[in-house]
């Protein structure tokens, strides 16, 4: 019997064994009904019977095996597509929709192959056509996946960006103005400092996650170009971290054309992450250096510190998220930190078409290269 006959006469039977193994993905398998399980297998098995009765290219072949295969515009959600939907909808995860394709082709295969005996040359082509079928129903139920995954994913960000943000500035504002009415005495100066410090370093935090979240997404760290003067902001980002680190000392060095277009407040965070980075790890009482220089098609920003130089291995790995290198300093136990400002960084550096690399010694220091295209 040729494989598209078979899989239309036992459609039942495939369904069934669908559904067995769809119950033991997971949790979420496990309490799912009868009809959420069989959630458009009908429908894909009847794609896939069409297909397998439709002749193609050597082109449109190559395609399908590949997961390319075109569709008219016009053309509404096929059966696999509105499957992977519905699996993102119900918290399975892409391994476990692989996995039931996986399992659909296998028990396909063997049924067919238990009831035909011996596969003679036209049972091949149908074989062949077949793992086609199956890996464009694959490749179009991860797509859609992905697309519903990233989606939530966008949800969650203006979640967090908005629903988050808001009671957080609430909180910075309102302790900023009783600071600065110069009239709390202590403890409550103290404790208003704190909450202060705390509120804002929180904001730092919600600004690094949803930058990673949404690089992670494929679609980069956003950046709006605009004329500005690097030394300009060099100079007010140097004075922020000096304020906020009173023990330490930042040497800025300006020289030559200065200006570009570039996203300024992107650009800040580079570089408030890169001295942050030099006052964490950077020996107490050595200087800080920033240095910015402006060449003939790029400037060159580079932050120096002396301390214990950065492993070779670390190195390698230095701008990877969630990378967090010992502190020199043996009183600082914890900062904080997601791991995610170098990275970050990097990000934001690429997104301009820029470089950033970092050299370390023990006799040297440790300088960070950024190299930003005017």
């Amino acid at each position: 019997m040729r494989l598209a006959d078979f899989i239309e006469s036992n459609s039942a039977a495939i369904l069934a064994e669908w559904v067995t193994f769809a119950r033991t993905c997971g949790p979420i398998g496990a309490g799912m009904d009868l009809d959420a399980l069989r959630d458009h297998a009908l429908d894909m098995l009847t794609t896939i019977v069409a297909d397998l009765r439709t002749s193609q290219t050597k082109a449109e072949q190559d395609d399908k095996s590949k997961g390319n295969a075109d569709r008219a515009d016009d053309d509404p959600e096929t059966a696999a597509e509105v499957h992977g939907a519905g699996r993102a909808g119900s918290g399975f995860t892409m391994a476990e929709i692989v996995a039931e394709y996986r399992a659909l082709r296998a028990s396909v295969l063997r049924l067919w192959t238990a009831e035909n005996g011996t596969l003679k040359g036209s049972d091949f082509e149908d074989l062949i056509r077949f793992n086609e079928a199956i890996d464009q129903s694959t490749a179009e139920s991860v797509s859609r996946y992905m697309d519903d995954i990233d989606q939530s994913r966008e949800t969650f960000l203006a979640i967090l960006g908005h629903d988050l943000r808001s009671p957080l500035n609430a909180v910075i504002m309102a302790s900023q103005f009783m600071i600065e009415t110069k009239e709390l005495i202590e403890p409550h100066l103290t404790l208003t400092s704190r909450i202060l410090r705390s509120g804002k370093r929180m904001n730092q935090l919600v600004d690094d996650l949803t930058d990673f979240t949404r690089s992670r997404l494929g679609s980069g760290v956003p950046i709006v170009r605009r004329d500005m003067d690097m030394a300009k902001e060099a100079r007010h980002v140097a004075d922020e971290i000096s304020a906020a680190n009173p023990t330490s000392s930042i040497k800025l060095d300006t020289s030559g054309d200065l200006r570009g277009d570039w996203d300024c407040s992107r650009l800040s965070q580079v570089l408030a992450n890169l001295l942050g980075n030099a006052v964490q790890h950077g020996s107490e009482g050595t200087p800080i250096s920033l240095t910015v220089r402006g060449e003939a098609r790029d400037v060159v920003l580079q932050v120096h510190n002396w301390g214990v130089s950065i492993p070779a291995a670390d190195r390698a790995e230095i701008f990877r998220p969630f990378k967090r290198l010992q502190s020199a300093s043996a009183t600082v136990t914890s900062t904080g930190s997601l791991g995610l400002g170098l990275y970050i960084a990097e990000r934001i550096v690429t997104a301009h078409g820029g470089t950033i690399s970092v050299d370390s010694s023990d006799d040297a220091g440790t300088t960070f290269t950024v190299r930003l295209p005017r």
